[in-house]
C-alpha cells in the first residue's frame, strides 16, 4: 500500500472508533472531557516538539497578532467541535455525530462558495440539493434540525477553512491551539480538582488513566492525516474521509444500538447519494486534470 494511502486510512480509522473511546468516559461531564483533552493534547505535543526541537516558529507567531487571532479563532471551532462530539458520544448521539462528518464535505463546497467566491460545478450544486433535501427530510422527521450533525459538520468546515490558509503546520498548529486554550482549561481543572468521583483526579486509576489518555488520542491521527495528506492527491483523501463517519455509523446502529428506522434511513439515503456524486465528480475532474497534464 502506497504509505500516504496507509497514513490517511489509520488516521480516519482511529477518527471513526473514537466513540469506543469515549464511552469509557461516559461518567465524566462533557466540559470536564474537554478540559482534559486540551491539556493533555498541550502536553504530548510539547513533548514532540522538545524532542524534534522545533521552537522556532513560536516566537516569530507570537510577535504577529493576526495570526493569533486566527488561531484564537481555530481554537474555538476546535474547542466547539470537540465538546460537541464528546457530549453527542456519551449520550447516545454517534449516528448523529457519524452525520455531521458525513456532510462535512458538502459544508465545505458550501464554505468554498460564500466565503472564498468559487464556483460549485453542476453535480457539486445537485449534491449539495441533495443533502438539504436530506437535512430537511430527517428534521421532519425527528421534529428539529440534526442540530449535533450540523454544528460538528460547521464548526469542522470552517475550522477546515482556517487551517487551510494558516501558516503552520500540523503540530505547531495544534500546539498553538492548545496553548491558547490552556489558560482556561487549567483553571477549570484546578477548580474541579478531586470534586466529584470522576473528576481528576478520581478514585478510580482506569478514569484517570483514560482522561490522560485523550491527549495522545487527539495528536497521533492528526500526525498521520497530515503525514498522509502531503504524499496523496485531494481527490484520494476526499474519498478516504469517509472511513471515519462509516465506522462511526456502523457503531452507533449495531454497537450501541441507537434508534435508527425506515425515516432516518430514507434522510441517510439522500446524503449518502449526495456524496457518492460528490465523490464521482471530484473523481472525474482530477482524472481530466491528469490527462491534460
Amino acid at each position: 500500500m502506497h504509505p500516504g494511502i496507509a497514513y490517511a486510512a489509520l488516521a480516519y480509522t482511529l477518527w471513526g472508533l473514537f466513540p469506543l473511546y469515549f464511552s469509557h468516559l461516559a461518567a465524566v461531564a462533557a466540559t470536564e472531557v474537554l478540559v482534559h483533552r486540551v491539556v493533555w493534547s498541550l502536553a504530548f505535543v510539547l513533548l514532540l516538539l522538545a524532542w524534534q526541537r522545533r521552537w522556532a516558529w513560536l516566537g516569530a507567531v507570537l510577535r504577529q497578532p493576526k495570526v493569533l487571532a486566527a488561531f484564537a479563532a481555530s481554537a474555538l471551532l476546535l474547542s466547539t467541535n470537540w465538546l460537541t462530539y464528546i457530549w453527542a458520544v456519551n449520550h447516545g448521539h454517534v449516528i448523529d455525530s457519524s452525520l455531521g462528518y458525513f456532510i462535512t464535505p458538502l459544508v465545505n463546497v458550501a464554505l468554498g462558495y460564500t466565503v472564498l467566491h468559487e464556483r460549485p460545478r453542476r453535480a457539486q450544486w445537485l449534491a449539495l440539493s441533495l443533502a438539504t433535501l436530506g437535512v430537511l427530510w430527517l428534521t421532519v422527521q425527528t421534529g428539529q434540525l440534526p442540530w449535533i450533525a450540523l454544528v460538528l459538520a460547521c464548526s469542522f468546515g470552517a475550522y477546515g477553512l482556517l487551517r487551510k490558509i494558516a501558516v503552520l503546520g500540523a503540530l505547531e498548529g495544534l500546539a498553538l491551539e492548545t496553548l491558547l486554550l490552556a489558560g482556561p482549561a487549567l483553571v477549570a481543572l484546578a477548580l474541579w480538582w478531586g470534586r466529584g468521583p470522576t473528576s481528576f483526579p478520581a478514585a478510580d486509576l482506569a478514569t484517570n488513566l483514560w482522561l490522560i489518555g485523550v491527549g495522545p488520542l487527539t495528536a497521533v491521527p492528526l500526525l498521520l492525516f497530515a503525514a498522509g495528506a502531503r504524499r496523496i492527491s485531494l481527490t484520494t483523501l476526499g474519498l478516504l474521509q469517509y472511513i471515519g463517519p462509516s465506522i462511526q455509523f456502523v457503531l452507533g446502529v449495531w454497537l450501541f444500538a441507537e434508534p435508527f428506522g425506515a425515516g432516518r434511513l430514507a434522510g441517510f439515503a439522500l446524503i449518502w447519494a449526495a456524496l457518492l456524486i460528490y465523490s464521482l465528480d471530484g473523481w472525474r475532474v482530477a482524472r481530466r486534470a491528469l490527462a491534460a497534464a
